[in-house]
């Protein structure tokens, strides 16, 4: 048995896989989300371990698990812990990748000129989704912490990082997420001195970066004993789900954000505007590097309707309510609730709804907030194709929205090429459990490929003139949230 743990933004899955490959068991819990002012978002590191142990139980209950070959991880990239590596407890809440109190910083930095720099180290733009203004703001504001990190009495790792420590005692990550974190060298492979004292962080807080695939230690789980065998960042690891092991293959995956990315292999591609250039992951002493959009808000959307507003009691209900309409009447919903990311980058946007008359209906707002997450998915793919990539033939769709065939179907629609699921709606699991297995010798990555199977195709259905007027209207509405908010206008 592989043991998948998918630790996300809401809460944590795990996922139970057979060495062929079946599904054998799942569960899943949610944790509190924190918001301590406007813009502001945290986790509490403790309960998402205690909430972790609790669903891997569940999960290999579930599967009658006798026996455990393997674990992989993968998780929310760009939050960051900081805990003490010698009693293993926090020393402050996680601050989430959503989280934009560094929005200031990073307009400082870039006008001090650090953009071109970071952006040819790293591959990412200067923004608060990044790790390093996070860490950068931790040390400058808890109290001691900069005296404990130069000491070695704290460390600062990514969610991979403390969920490991928490398995393991090791205090290590690997690529795909160091990659996330304005602080790595994605060419030459390692942390950056020059970039870690720009922002204050001792080299010596950061964890051991180590392969994606191989040992990151054995950990004692419900009776098992088993290796940390596979990690790699959600995004990184929905990829490998999908079996994009070659480049010019790429998928979109519909979680609390949606991420399109794009396997470019064993080169960075060059700089494109308004996107990222990534590790994807590193095997044997290989790294395959990925171009991806970010997109913040998309099933976080759908959750707040639910949990703000109070409009639905469940995402599924946004399935009917968007059906039940025959066209948008011209409401558009621009979730920029965490501000928007590729390939705009603007953190001062705000969420904006635009359109509304008196006939207005909740069941409007339920469909502009699905449609907001296909539009985005457009903006992100298209912005690659300006950047060269190759024509898009069809797009491998995962994530939990996958399951509402009236998204689906309209995002094939609006981009007008086939969207393909897979059987494994979950693939971002699929991914860890792969690398886990991969890592552990258990599987070949030839076998990752053959074991990916097809469950539904949406082809497109409409018309290329409602297309347009459609995606017209949807970049009125966001030049619309950008001016409002005071942000550049593409």
């Amino acid at each position: 048995m592989i043991l998948a743990i998918d630790q996300g933004t809401t809460g944590t899955t795990c996922l139970v896989f057979d060495e062929d490959g079946e599904l054998a068991g799942h569960a899943y819990r949610e944790f509190e989300q924190h918001f301590p002012q406007p813009g502001w978002v945290e986790h509490d590191a403790a309960e998402i371990w205690e909430v972790t142990q609790a669903v891997a139980g569940e999960a290999l209950d579930d599967a009658g698990a006798s026996e455990l070959h393997a674990i992989g991880i993968t998780n929310q990239r760009e939050t960051v812990c900081v805990w003490d590596p010698s009693t293993g407890e926090p020393l402050h809440r996680a601050l989430v990748w959503q989280d934009r109190r560094t929005a200031a910083r990073c307009d400082e930095l870039r006008e001090q000129g650090h953009e071109e720099l970071i952006r040819e180290r790293t591959g990412l733009v200067i923004d608060p989704y990044f790790s390093g203004t996070k860490i950068e703001w931790l040390l400058r504001n808890v109290d001691g912490l900069e005296q404990r990190a130069r000491e070695g009495r704290a460390v600062f790792g990514t969610i991979d990082s403390w969920l490991t420590f928490k398995l393991t005692g090791e205090v290590v990550t690997e690529p795909s997420n160091a990659s996330r974190t304005l602080l790595y060298d994605i060419r030459r492979g390692a942390w950056d001195e020059e970039l870690c004292e720009l922002l204050g962080v001792p080299v010596r807080s950061l964890p051991e970066v180590r392969p994606s695939v191989g040992a990151f230690g054995t950990a004692s789980l419900h009776g098992f004993e088993a290796p940390v065998a596979g990690i790699a960042g959600d995004q990184q690891a929905a990829l490998y789900g999908q079996a994009c092991l070659d480049p010019g293959l790429g998928k979109n995956t519909y979680g609390t954000g949606s991420f399109v990315l794009l396997n470019s292999g064993d080169e960075p591609p060059d700089v494109q505007e308004g996107l990222l250039t990534t590790v994807a992951w590193s095997i044997g002493g290989r790294t395959t590097y990925a171009l991806e959009a970010a997109i913040f808000v998309t099933g976080a959307g759908v959750q707040w309707l639910r949990d703000g507003l109070g409009m639905i009691g469940e995402a599924a209900e946004t399935e009917p309510l968007a059906a039940s309409l025959r066209s948008n009447d011209g409401v558009y919903f621009v979730p920029a609730l965490t501000g928007l990311g590729s390939p705009h980058w603007d953190p001062y946007a705000r969420g904006t709804i635009v359109g509304l008359t008196r006939g207005t209906t909740r069941a409007h707002l339920a469909r502009a907030t699905l449609e907001a997450i296909a539009y985005q998915t457009v903006d992100a793919i298209e912005a690659m194709a300006r950047g060269g990539a190759p024509e898009l033939r069809e797009l491998k769709a995962d994530g939990g929205a996958t399951v509402n065939r009236w998204l689906m179907q309209f995002q094939a629609d609006i981009l007008g090429v086939p969207v393909v699921v897979p059987e494994v709606a979950q693939t971002t699991a699929l991914g860890a459990a792969s690398l886990a297995a991969v890592g552990a010798g258990l599987w070949s990555q030839d076998r990752v490929v053959k074991g990916w199977r097809e469950r539904d195709r949406y082809e497109p259905q409409m018309r290329d003139d409602e297309r347009r007027a459609l995606l017209a209207g949807w970049e009125r509405a966001v030049q619309v949230t950008r001016a409002h908010a005071g942000g550049k206008q593409d």
